[in-house]
């Protein structure tokens, strides 16, 4: 029995060292995938945000795992690209409007003037400060839609009379390029006026400067069978190339940036359209095609 008893302890002493000998082995064979992901990951900065997970070593069990990460990979990139773009394009919008600023400072001051000639520049200045101002307060407006802190009021607004009331307001600026301006239909939506009326005009103020002269301009209001209300804005001009369509709507960005005057607009009429339109639970879209523009907004029952 002493013997047995030795032998007993030495077998199962063996066999837990065995054990936990092939176990380690199966483990760190088993984690080896998830290691190579990790080293992998860490070799990912903001700077390689191109760099992709490997999937064909990896065991089936992990692969919606990294399909996973590199969809959010995906995504953090497109983020980051959006924001340097973001953070260059409104460097240069700000920086235009201070350096005019700064030189016709100077210049002013750089001998005497008359009482005229110092007159004329402070009313040069403050056209400048008026677009500055206008540019932060469209993107402190965007700063609250990125955050979720546009609450539209609900009220019953009819579409037709605050397309009309735009087109009033309009109708000077199209007379000077002898436009053609239109309108058909009627729409009721509960939402609040100020905030869809401010996205129908930037649509409107879109059209008016990109139509050429003896141009046309229609704004149609319908009601879908399925309870949607549907505000489309059409006009004639110059066809839009697909690849710069899905990013109208992206901040600063025009399609063709040498044909923009200074002036014109800060290139966030559109993004604020956009936020105002997704506060109200709706989307708005694009398409240009055979000399044709029509940018339609659509909002849910």
């Amino acid at each position: 029995m002493q013997s047995f008893r030795l032998t007993m302890w030495a077998v199962v002493a063996l066999a837990a060292t065995l054990s936990g000998f092939l176990g380690g082995l199966a483990a760190r064979r088993g984690l080896a995938p998830l290691h190579d992901i990790v080293r992998h990951a860490a070799d990912i900065t903001a700077e390689k945000l191109d760099q992709r997970l490997e999937e064909g070593s990896i065991p089936l069990e992990l692969a919606e795992v990294v399909r996973t990460l590199n969809d959010m990979l995906a995504r953090l990139e497109e983020s980051f690209r959006r924001l340097s773009d973001f953070s260059s394009d409104l460097a240069h919008e700000l920086r235009t409007p201070v350096s005019n600023l700064l030189t016709q400072t100077q210049v002013t001051l750089s001998k005497a003037r008359t009482l005229d000639e110092y007159q004329d520049v402070l009313a040069s200045n403050a056209e400048e400060f008026e677009r500055l101002s206008r540019t932060i307060a469209d993107m402190l407006f965007l700063a609250k839609a990125d955050n979720n802190l546009l609450i539209p009021l609900r009220e019953e607004v009819d579409l037709g009379a605050e397309v009309s009331s735009l087109l009033e307001f309009y109708e000077a600026y199209a007379d000077e390029k002898e436009l053609r301006l239109s309108c058909s239909g009627e729409a009721f939506i509960a939402g609040d006026r100020l905030m869809l009326r401010r996205a129908i005009g930037n649509l409107l103020s879109n059209a008016v400067r990109h139509t050429p002269k003896l141009g046309r301009i229609s704004i149609e209001l319908k009601e879908t069978p399925v309870g949607e209300t549907v505000v489309s804005v059409e006009n004639t001009g110059e066809t839009i190339a697909p690849e710069h369509l899905p990013r109208l709507f992206d901040r600063f960005y025009r399609a063709d940036a040498s044909r923009q005057h200074y002036g014109e607009g800060s290139g966030l009429g559109l993004a604020i359209t956009r936020s105002i339109v997704q506060a109200h639970g709706g989307e708005v879209s694009v398409m240009s095609d055979s000399g044709f523009t029509r940018f339609s907004i659509r909002f849910p029952r």
